[in-house]
Parts: C-alpha cells; sequence; structure tokens
C-alpha cells in the first residue's frame, strides 16, 4: 500500500540575540516525523479495542447460546461424571459434577441458595463479562455449612435482607461455574440431591416461602440462534460493524474498570462511548477502511497467541498458569484464553497443568508406556485433593476396557514400600499388582491434565511441579 505524508515536524535551531559577535550557529538538519496513513492509524487503534472488546463479546455470544438451552438465573446441572461419550466439552473434569448457570442481574439482584453439604467440597466460581473471576462462595471461602448469597449487580441500590450474604458483582452479566466434588460413580445419586438444592431466585420473590418461589422468566429469544456454530467461530465471522456495535450496547452494563481508563479514551476515538449506539457512518473513508480490517488481523494474533505459550511457565514438560481468572489491563491474555475457552478458576480455587511431552521432550503416544513417579508425600500440595485426567488428540476422554479416564487421591493407590507413588499411563494392563495405578492410554497421541483442587502454597507459588513422565520398556 502507498504511504502518504500524513504529518511532518521541521527542527531548527534558534538564533540567540546578542551584543557582540557571535560564531554561526550550528546547521541542524530537519527531523521529519512520518505519521503512518490514517487507515493504518485506525487500523491499529481499532485492533487495541478489539482485543480489548473480545472477551465482552464472546461471553455475550456464549450466554445467548447457553440460553437457547436452559433459561438464564436457571442452573443446568450435569448429572453424571463424563465419560468417552461427553463430546460437549473439551477437557472434562471427571472428578467433579457440574453445575452453571447465566446471571442476568440489569433488573436486580439474584440469590443464590446452597445446602448443608457435610464438609464435601464445592465451589461456585463467578465470572464477570470481561472473564475475572470476582467471587468463589464453597467450602474453601465460605464453609460448607447452608447458606445464602446475594449476587448484586452494578447500578443496584438497596438493602438486603438477614442472613443474605451480599456478592457485588462488576457487571450485570455473570456466569456461575459451579462444581460439586464426586467420590466415584457410586457417590453420583449422592451429589445429585445436593444439586436439587442449589437454587437461585430473584431478591423480589425472595421474601415469599420457598414453596411459592419461581424461577424468573426467560427474557425473550432473538428470532434466530446458532446453536451448532461454536461461540468462538461466531465471533470470528463478524464483521467490524457487527462486532463494535454488539460491544457498545454490552458496555452499559458490563462497565470497564478505573484501570481501563486509557482504553476507554481509545475507545472514544472510535466512536465508541458506554450506552451510546455505535456508528460507523460518522467516519471518514480512510478511518472506516482502517476499522473494516482490524477484525480479521487482530483475529489471527488472538489465535497465533493461544497455540503459542502465552507466557505460560514450563517445567518438566507441564505447562500452566498461575495467573489465570484475574487479568488487569493484560488484554491480550484475557483474550487468547478467552478464545480457548478455559473457563478459568482463581488460581486459589484450581491450578491446571497439562502435558504433551514425555521428559525427553517426544509427544506422547500409546505405542509407549509411561511411569508418573511421586516421591513420598510429593504429590500435588492441595486441601481438596489431586487428579491427573488423560485425553485423546480431540482433548476428549479417551474410551478404554476398565471405563478410567482419571486417576488422583479419590482412588485406592498402590504406594512403593519407600512411600512413593507410580502411576502407570499405557495401552496394555500393566499386570497383577499395578492395575489399580493403571490410566489407560489410547492406542494414538494424547495429553494429560494434572488439576490440584484448592492448591496450597507451594503449587501458587510456583515451588511445586508435576515430575516429568519417563517412557519405560
Amino acid at each position: 500500500m502507498t504511504r502518504s505524508l500524513v504529518a511532518c515536524a521541521i527542527l531548527a535551531s534558534g538564533l540567540l540575540a546578542s551584543c557582540g559577535p557571535e560564531p554561526p550557529p550550528p546547521k541542524v538538519a530537519p527531523r521529519i516525523v512520518v505519521a503512518p496513513p490514517v487507515n493504518e492509524q485506525m487500523k491499529r487503534l481499532a485492533e487495541e479495542v478489539y482485543v480489548y472488546a473480545y472477551p465482552l463479546v464472546l461471553m455475550d455470544v456464549r450466554r445467548q447460546v447457553a440460553s437457547g438451552k436452559a433459561p438464564v438465573n436457571t442452573f443446568a446441572h450435569k448429572r453424571a461424571l463424563p465419560d468417552a461419550s461427553a463430546t460437549d466439552v473439551a477437557n472434562p473434569d471427571a472428578n467433579m459434577l457440574r453445575s452453571t448457570a447465566w446471571l442476568d442481574l440489569s433488573s436486580e439482584p439474584i440469590v443464590l441458595s446452597v445446602p448443608d453439604t457435610h464438609g464435601r467440597y464445592y465451589l461456585m466460581s463467578m465470572q464477570d463479562a470481561w472473564t475475572n473471576v470476582f467471587a468463589s462462595p464453597g467450602k474453601r471461602v465460605t464453609g460448607t455449612d447452608k447458606a445464602d448469597f446475594a449476587i448484586v449487580g452494578p447500578r443496584w441500590k438497596g438493602t438486603l435482607p438477614g442472613g443474605v450474604e451480599e456478592i457485588k458483582s462488576p457487571t450485570d452479566m455473570v456466569w456461575v461455574d459451579g462444581r460439586t466434588q464426586v467420590n466415584g460413580k457410586g457417590d453420583v445419586a449422592a451429589v445429585n440431591k445436593i444439586q436439587d438444592q442449589y437454587k437461585l431466585t430473584p431478591l423480589s420473590r425472595w421474601s415469599k416461602t420457598p414453596a411459592s418461589r419461581k424461577p424468573a422468566a426467560a427474557p425473550a429469544q432473538a428470532a434466530r440462534i446458532d446453536l451448532k456454530t461454536l461461540p468462538a467461530e461466531q465471533v470470528a465471522k463478524m464483521d467490524a460493524r457487527t462486532f463494535f456495535t454488539r460491544f457498545a450496547e454490552l458496555l452499559a452494563g458490563n462497565p470497564p474498570t478505573k484501570d481501563d481508563a486509557p482504553m476507554v479514551e481509545k475507545m472514544k476515538k472510535l466512536g465508541i462511548v458506554a450506552g451510546q449506539p455505535f456508528d460507523l457512518s460518522k467516519l471518514d473513508a480512510p478511518a472506516l477502511e482502517g476499522i473494516n480490517g482490524a477484525p480479521k488481523a487482530t483475529q489471527d494474533a488472538i489465535v497465533a497467541a493461544a497455540k503459542g505459550t502465552g507466557g505460560a511457565e514450563i517445567r518438566n514438560g507441564w505447562t500452566f498458569h498461575l495467573d489465570l481468572g484475574r487479568y488487569g489491563t493484560n488484554y491480550g491474555k484475557r483474550a487468547f484464553v478467552a478464545w480457548l475457552g478455559l473457563d478459568s478458576d482463581a488460581p486459589e480455587d484450581e491450578i491446571q497443568m497439562s502435558t504433551r511431552l514425555d521428559g525427553g521432550g517426544k509427544p506422547l503416544d500409546g505405542a509407549n508406556k509411561y511411569v508418573l513417579h511421586f516421591d513420598n508425600s510429593k504429590t500435588a500440595p492441595s486441601d481438596a485433593g489431586w487428579s491427573v485426567t488423560l485425553y485423546n488428540e480431540k482433548k476428549l476422554l479417551a474410551a478404554n476396557a476398565i471405563e478410567r479416564y482419571a486417576i488422583g487421591d479419590r482412588d485406592k493407590l498402590t504406594a512403593n514400600p519407600d512411600g512413593s507413588l507410580d502411576i502407570f499411563i499405557q495401552n496394555t494392563n500393566p499386570g497383577a499388582g499395578k492395575e489399580s495405578n493403571w490410566l489407560p492410554a489410547p492406542k494414538g497421541s494424547f495429553n494429560l491434565v494434572l488439576r490440584a483442587y484448592w492448591p496450597r502454597q507451594d503449587v501458587l507459588a510456583g515451588r511445586w511441579t508435576p515430575p516429568p513422565l519417563r517412557p519405560v520398556t
């Protein structure tokens, strides 16, 4: 593209007046500063704003898709542990039953009621519209007694009933990602009973007797909701007008933080102001050209970052992040984590560590046999347990004869005489005396995810790392 000269500044030295003769001042060559063309300037600006806006728009599409299956302000429960037939979620957790809900706080607070779980670990991780975790009631934070929490939007003012604890949300849109610990298949029915007691009630109906409380009516749905195309793919197909218009509309109930002030000023240069319609027709042709070129280029950059290491820690072949769930002004990381669909928790609630490689850097493959060896008392330090889950190349649970998809502290593992622990990861049965510690692998490539629930400080500070996988013959 031919570059045009938009602005130049010529600096020349000044002449000082004097009473006597002075030597002539040295000649200073003019310095010309070339600014990029207007369309390039606007494209760069639009790319920055796009990265900032991406998680908010993606969350809204995810909410819309989910509401096509279940109403807002209502839990959707997974009633059985995932197995090899589960294809709706990548990298499913084989140790927890999920209870998820999208909340709309624009009209009033929503009261979350949880039963007494009698010491059983549960978590209600709450993400705002920007994918930041702002609260996580559950065993770690609030204990396991019966409790009621009012999730309150940023604009609500009022008084809550006695006995109801306030949780302030920065945005009207909230995603609740609840999980309840399951101790094997025989424990599923008990967890289902707990799930039945998780309730979401609009505050206006809270004063009524429990028997008369009804869930909020689902808002009117758009005429067409694409339930088949993945949300990230739907966003990728949006042109600049569609993307930034949706972003501007969402800002009214999901405002930027104070730390986002510099970005808010950049948004204004594009004509994006919270609560005001976005109108591309107000821009001149060069600016319009620049903005229209931003989505494709930025999408490519987000995907490239997501497929790279993205600032992750890599040790012993294991890759992990210790700072997900709270991104501050790291908009780039927030965007690619949203694209990955990690549904990240606060680090204090869960840390995930993944690997596709053995200790020698070779890809994991079921044609080989591996041992994951933990020294005595060196399994993942955590207060709610740990597990290692195996996934096939599609990030799904791999079918196997014994239907074992994960292994961890809840299993009856056999320790070595010195107290150390070996986990055998291979396609074939490792033989008598080793089956209890066997995590079956598929015949092809696979990866592992180690989860530490309620990790201790050694994990959070990066002082503990899983050992490398050792190939065995």
